[in-house]
């Protein structure tokens, strides 16, 4: 089965966060966010930061404060429909800062909004997993 032009241009979305996310690329962020006071993020164990400004500070306060970071995504499950859209994904990170690393699993949903015929994420809510 093909994917539809909107699906592939979410998975595309999706792909672009996790390439600026283990590039440490604000510029790349602040591209693929929608840069509205309703957007949302959720880092896994972190409270709930709301509008672009915040997120972006605290993206780039991750950004600063670790020297690497590989991430492998796994994605479970897609749904588009006309303007919004979600992609639920199991992250694993290896982050490396001050020398010491550290190896996290999440489960994460990225809610994309399509807004002048582009899929903006809207949303990032990330889980740990606990084993």
């Amino acid at each position: 089965m093909t994917n539809s032009p909107d699906q592939e241009a979410v998975l595309a979305a999706n792909q672009a966060f996790y390439d600026a996310f283990s590039s440490k690329e604000l510029g790349n962020m602040n591209r693929l966010w929608w840069q509205g006071s309703s957007s949302l993020c959720i880092h896994p164990g972190g409270g709930m930061l709301v509008g672009w400004d915040t997120i972006q500070a605290s993206w780039k306060s991750i950004f600063s404060n670790t020297d690497s970071i590989e991430i492998d995504v796994e994605v479970i499950k897609v749904e588009v429909d006309q303007a919004i859209a979600y992609i639920v994904v199991r992250e694993t990170v290896l982050q490396s800062s001050r020398g010491r690393k550290l190896k996290a699993q999440s489960i994460a949903t990225n809610i994309f909004q399509k807004m002048a015929q582009k899929w903006y994420l809207v949303q990032h809510h990330g889980s740990p997993i606990m084993r």
